[in-house]
């Protein structure tokens, strides 16, 4: 097993990697005391059935830099796989700079192959390479050093075996015709502003039952406060304040270290300080915003109008179309989405792309009355009104 703790090997080995048709790519990190996540270790594997060219990569060596990593993160001409990508893609965004591009998601590619709705890794590894998988070392603090050979091996299966998973479903997208499936669902990852995290927007995070337009305030500049603290010195954003708590103030509007005592939710370090000045300056900031300039809440559709034998028959159709398709029906739509179309939003869900196909037209079909439902045994099958 190859541990690579140097700048040069790191290069060597992606100078090697950027002629190969794709890396796999896994990591470890920490998050729990960190705002951003800290991280531990990177695993990475070239084609083949060997353990040959997996290496591990350790971030914590004295003096390695990653940016040969970093570049061939954003080589155009290698796919870069990963399961399940989204906090992987965040940390190489944060600490790099650089969203993985071209990408491949084999959990996403899974739900378009019709392995259900997230399936996990350790599932494609039994079901696609026919091997099983030591999860022992899960809860592994990847932050120690030395790390054993059990926690190699554990880490380097991340990535050799999502080899075989990655080849077998891209012949089985090929085979369908749903390769553009997949490239229309991996699009969002893509996006870097995804990974951005805007303090003016982080009150939207909270579960607020409100529509008082100064409370709404409070909370924004409240939530605001709590990001820019908790990024700035890199701890939890609970560590600064919980949600609870958050939103007790917002509905007490304290102004004074006082008024801030009296909180039931508040921690005790949020109760002086820089954390306690914090919150009092940006309570004043939600009291003193102008109306014009206050947050509202995102209205939901209205659903006064929805019919609950419709929204069933959707639930049914979307069933009996998805395992037709062999495709998750968590792609196609949410049990949300079911609920507006049946009170009358009939765009938009399947206006382009791939769901039309799969479950638009008939779903219209059945909102015109032009089809109906029948049930034969377990299977359900379509029929013209």
């Amino acid at each position: 097993m190859q541990t690579i703790t140097t700048t040069d090997a790191l290069a060597a080995y992606c100078a090697r990697a950027s002629d190969a048709p794709y890396v796999t790519v896994d990591t470890e990190f920490l998050r729990e005391r960190t705002y951003f996540a800290q991280l531990c270790l990177v695993q990475l594997a070239l084609p083949g059935s060997d353990d040959t060219d997996a290496v591990l990569v350790d971030p914590l060596a004295d003096g390695i830099s990653l940016d040969p990593l970093y570049e061939l993160m954003a080589a155009p001409g290698v796919v870069k796989v990963f399961h399940a990508a989204r906090q992987d893609l965040e940390i190489f965004h944060v600490d790099g700079g650089v969203v993985p591009t071209p990408l491949f998601d084999t959990q996403v590619a899974a739900m378009v192959c019709g392995f259900g709705d997230q399936v996990g890794y350790e599932t494609l590894v039994r079901k696609i390479a026919r091997a099983p998988l030591d999860k022992s070392s899960r809860f592994t603090d990847w932050s120690r050093r030395p790390l054993s050979d059990a926690q190699k091996i554990y880490a380097l299966a991340d990535v050799t075996y999502l080899r075989q998973i990655y080849e077998s479903l891209v012949a089985q997208l090929e085979r369908t015709g749903r390769t553009a499936w997949l490239e229309e669902e991996l699009s969002s990852l893509t996006d870097a502003s995804a990974y951005v995290v805007d303090p003016s927007e982080a009150w939207k995070r909270l579960k607020l039952r409100t529509n008082s337009g100064k409370t709404l305030a409070i909370a924004q500049e409240l939530a605001a406060f709590r990001e820019h603290y908790a990024q700035s010195r890199n701890v939890p954003r609970a560590r600064v304040i919980k949600d609870d708590a958050l939103i007790e103030l917002a509905s007490t509007k304290p102004r004074s270290l006082a008024d801030l005592g009296k909180s039931r939710l508040l921690l005790r370090d949020a109760r002086k300080g820089e954390i306690a000045d914090g919150l009092i300056a940006a309570v004043q900031r939600g009291i003193d915003m102008p109306a014009d300039k206050q947050p509202k809440m995102t209205e939901g559709r209205d659903r006064s109008a929805l019919n609950s034998a419709l929204a069933d028959l959707l639930r049914v159709l979307l069933k009996a179309k998805a395992e037709e398709a062999g495709v998750a029906a968590k792609l196609i739509a949410s049990s949300s989405d079911l609920d507006d179309i049946a009170c009358g939003a009939h765009d938009g869900l399947w206006a382009t792309g791939w769901r039309r196909e799969v479950f638009g037209e008939d779903a219209l079909r059945l909102l015109r009355g032009e089809i109906a439902l029948s049930a034969e045994g377990e299977r359900v099958r379509i029929v013209p009104v």
